[in-house]
């Protein structure tokens, strides 16, 4: 099963960021479960066979506040995929930076490996304020101003600067069937 956790503060970002994924798996019959993260529990996380880590709205960073509340990352071995600020948390988890780098709209990025089942040049649509750098994750994917798709050199971690819930949903389902 994989779990889906939401890192919004505000319910109303839940049908922008979460509900998205929520619709891709569904329509590819994808066994999941979402939960806030300050619901989760260590129990639901040795449940769960991979998780996904939702982004949230531009000016919805509480969760940075609970940054230890994703210390569990560490020990975890299954897939993960951290989706703009849920890529922010994989590389703080992992003593990485956040780099201010405001991008809204369409942008082309250049996946430089396979990840995710994708390769070469892909439209995306990405949300963010900052970026995440991280000596723990090799960059796959660059787009013109900044790093956009990074993979943990050693365990099975995925993050996107960028929405695939709103364009690329095929990277979504990749992951789910990795």
């Amino acid at each position: 099963m994989i779990f889906i956790i939401h890192i919004y503060s505000k319910k109303i970002h839940y049908l922008e960021f979460v509900n998205p994924i929520e619709d891709a798996l569904k329509k590819n019959k994808i066994e999941f479960e979402s939960i806030h993260y300050k619901m989760l529990t260590e129990e639901l996380v040795l449940k769960a066979e991979k998780i996904i880590i939702s982004g949230t709205s531009l000016r919805d960073n509480e969760f940075l506040e609970d940054i230890n509340k994703f210390n569990w990352i560490k020990e975890f071995e299954k897939p993960i995929l951290g989706i703009c600020g849920g890529m922010h948390i994989l590389g703080l988890v992992y003593h990485g930076k956040l780099k201010k780098q405001q991008e809204i709209g369409l942008t082309n990025i250049t996946f430089k490996d396979k990840f995710l089942g994708v390769i070469g040049e892909k439209q995306v649509f990405e949300l963010h304020n900052y970026y995440v750098k991280s000596n723990s994750f090799d960059v796959i994917g660059l787009s013109e101003n900044c790093l956009q798709a990074v993979k943990h050199k050693q365990k099975p971690f995925y993050g996107v600067l960028f929405h695939p819930e709103v364009r690329n949903k095929d990277l979504l389902i990749n992951f789910a069937n990795l």
